[in-house]
């Protein structure tokens, strides 16, 4: 009771009456005395843990709050098409946690409609995606991407400034599938150019082309972003004409408010992107 009374700055009958009064108030018994000394009942040892936990849960309470208001703490979903997992996305989240020491992340890849079903069902705070539509449930930012033209290493046409449809019509063709956006685009410029796609191979990611262009396996135009991350291994890039874009789009879930470190992920991804983003004008041709 006196060394009570000593930490809290107050005499030892007032410990006694707040001991008395909180006895009262929480209808259990405290305190026992054996042999002049006050013992815990096994009521307040329990309840003794239990207040233990919960200030333990408002000590980090705080100290989430604190990571938030700073930017530097909290926890970011993130859903995302394959090739992005394994490309791009790895060096721009490398690049945020850095500054980031308590934030920590979940990276998701899966196809656009296990991503819009996510960010539907608020399982996630963020989707990176292509070839949305557009839902009520969601916010979206979209983004065009420009694309270029890859050839396997030590190809003929690298001497090319630019390559177009004509110039590929004797060459087989690596290029999305038949029924994406962008395979559209891609046709209606060979189209219009006079020659067919030289079909070899129909894949879903932009990464699956690059890989096999670069070990040699025809030709194919993607997006610069996946062209650049691949130019390690000796493909040769070059810019395709007419420009064609590919449509990316970052979902949000359309209720709640967002985290500000998810909002702060958004902005670095998208900064991240810059470089390969068509302006206002150039999309408008898209």
């Amino acid at each position: 009771m006196t060394k009570a009374a000593k930490r809290m700055g107050v005499s030892q009958p007032a410990v006694s009456r707040l001991l008395s009064d909180f006895s009262q108030s929480a209808g259990i018994e405290l305190f026992t005395r054996h042999r002049g000394v006050l013992e815990p009942t096994s009521d307040s040892r329990y309840l003794l843990a239990e207040v233990q936990r919960i200030l333990d849960g408002l000590e980090h309470l705080d100290d989430l709050r604190r990571d938030l208001v700073e930017r530097t703490g909290g926890h970011v979903r993130i859903a995302c098409l394959p090739g992005f997992a394994i490309s791009h996305l790895p060096g721009v989240l490398v690049n945020f946690l850095k500054e980031r020491p308590n934030v920590t992340v979940t990276l998701e890849p899966d196809r656009p409609e296990r991503i819009l079903e996510w960010i539907i069902g608020e399982q996630y705070d963020c989707g990176i995606t292509d070839g949305f539509l557009g839902h009520p449930a969601t916010r979206s930012q979209d983004l065009h991407i420009k694309s270029s033209c890859i050839l396997p290493p030590d190809h003929p046409l690298a001497e090319r400034e630019y390559i177009t449809p004509r110039d590929l019509a004797d060459e087989r063709l690596i290029h999305t599938r038949r029924d994406s956006r962008f395979f559209q685009h891609l046709s209606r410029a060979f189209s219009e150019d006079g020659v067919e796609i030289n079909s070899l191979i129909e894949v879903r990611q932009f990464t699956t082309a690059c890989t096999m262009v670069a070990q040699g396996m025809g030709a194919s135009v993607v997006s610069a972003l996946d062209a650049e991350a691949f130019r390690a291994t000796g493909i040769v890039i070059r810019p395709f004409k007419p420009e064609l874009f590919h449509r990316l789009s970052i979902l949000q879930p359309a209720s709640g408010p967002t985290s500000p470190v998810v909002l702060d992920f958004v902005d670095a991804f998208i900064e991240s992107l810059q470089p390969y983003v068509a302006s206002a004008k150039e999309a408008e041709r898209s």
